[in-house]
């Protein structure tokens, strides 16, 4: 929506791309005496392609729909990707992060008020202020429509706007504390410009630790973060509450008829994001590679063209055997998994671990290291995963090459990941959960 078109207010449409599913009515999905509730899901990015904030508004917000609630996403650039029957409520910043001109500065028309002049200043001065700026948008926006719904979902926004004065009561998912990731960037940091740099960046994390100390109810997506958010952030133990997330085990199932490539690995992550580890799994393809010659590499995400990642590439000479691959359809993505022979999680720590689970579904075989909450989502090692200690390029060689070797292997942790994820990691399961804590923050608030 255009910087004019955003002067009348912002309009909600139905969820553009996506794959339909019809949902049953609130009849058939919500049992007698359970009124429907209206959700409003707020988002201050909805990207679908990158991180995990996209993916979980949209299953979220879906599976919210087929339970028979009516539920409205309200978010900003980028826009999240939404099922049909979800509308889209377009709450516009100056997209200041956008491609191909990220950190831009916006031309004089662009500006409409105080809030997009704060935008603009925090970034010039090093900071990142969406979820400061995003939060300050929605709160003028719900309340103008104050009355219209039974309770307000924040996505990890965490900003000052959210504070009081909703009009209904607030559920704020946290994924994992944002303290945990600046941490790791501060250690990767190879200067005192450089930490210096991160520092300034990351300032945001200190307005979420306040705001989150305030709320009365955060849902999180594993034991893993409930700990790390009391620990990192401060909250009361008994204010965190754990329902884990899932997978689509429809779109991600196996299928006999995608061929299995020889020697394919799969990993989900961006080059520039130490967290994920990726510099560690392509240590350890070059030394796969002596022992296993067809061993390669898919990246879903982000290439880096200069840094750690790109460094240890050339070095190897492993530019044929690493490929970067983003923007891919749902269906592309799970033909992807499908296809490799091994799916990785080579990260530091993760909150939870979406990619962990979607290989699971799909059947493929997992090596995982025990970063965080990927435990809690892999599994027991030898069970229904390969675990590694996080940060260990040699462990995750021999790992690898261990399940490279072994057909047996591949297909006993593969048909048991897929078990594990249908009995525990369900988006079905994620939204009757989430269902449970937007009723008692309500009933806590008319209390």
């Amino acid at each position: 929506m255009t910087a004019e078109a955003i002067e009348t207010g912002p309009q909600a449409r139905p969820g553009r791309a996506g794959s339909p599913r019809p949902g049953p009515s609130s009849g058939d999905a919500l049992s007698s005496g359970d009124a429907p509730l209206r959700i409003a899901l707020l988002t201050y990015k909805g990207n679908p392609f990158c991180g995990g904030q996209g993916v979980y508004v949209r299953h979220l917000s879906r599976e919210l729909a087929r339970l028979g609630h009516r539920v409205e996403v309200i978010g900003s650039q980028p826009y999240p990707v939404l099922d049909e029957g979800v509308p889209l409520t377009e709450l516009a910043s100056l997209d200041l992060y956008r491609q191909p001109d990220p950190f831009r500065t916006p031309g004089r028309g662009e500006y409409r008020d105080w809030i997009d002049a704060l935008e603009v200043a925090t970034m010039w001065t090093g900071g990142f202020p969406e979820p400061l700026t995003f939060s300050l948008r929605a709160r003028r926006h719900l309340a103008a429509r104050r009355g219209e719904f039974d309770v307000v979902h924040d996505n990890q926004t965490l900003g000052y706007g959210l504070l009081g004065g909703l009009g209904a009561p607030l559920v704020t998912t946290v994924h994992h504390p944002i303290t945990v990731d600046r941490q790791l960037d501060l250690d990767a940091a190879d200067s005192w410009q450089r930490r210096a740099s991160v520092r300034r960046w990351y300032g945001f994390t200190r307005m979420q630790g306040r705001v989150a100390r305030r709320l009365p109810s955060v849902l999180t997506v594993s034991g893993s973060s409930q700990r790390e958010i009391v620990r990192h952030l401060g909250v009361r133990p008994d204010r965190v509450h754990v329902v884990h997330i899932g997978a689509d085990t429809d779109l991600f199932s196996p299928d006999p008829a995608v061929p299995e490539t020889p020697g394919r690995i799969i990993t989900t992550s961006s080059a520039d994001v130490p967290l994920k580890g990726l510099v560690h799994l392509v240590e350890a393809l070059a030394k796969l590679r002596a022992e296993h010659p067809a061993a390669h590499l898919v990246v879903v995400g982000k290439r880096a063209e200069d840094g750690p990642v790109a460094r240890l590439i050339e070095r190897y000479g492993l530019q044929d055997a690493v490929e970067f691959v983003k923007g891919v359809s749902d269906a592309e993505l799970a033909d992807l998994v499908r296809g490799a022979q091994i799916a990785c999680v080579p990260s530091l720590y993760e909150g939870f671990s979406l990619p962990a689970a979607e290989a699971m579904a799909t059947g493929t075989p997992l090596v995982a290291t025990t970063g965080g909450a990927i435990p809690e989502v892999a599994g027991p090692d030898g069970e229904s995963c390969l675990a590694v200690p996080p940060g260990d390029a040699d462990a995750l060689a021999s790992a690898l090459g261990r399940l490279l070797g072994d057909a047996e292997l591949r297909a006993r942790l593969g048909a048991a990941g897929r078990r594990r994820v249908l009995e525990r990691f369900t988006w079905a399961k994620a939204a009757q959960g989430t269902v449970e804590l937007y009723r008692a923050a309500i009933s806590r608030a008319a209390r």
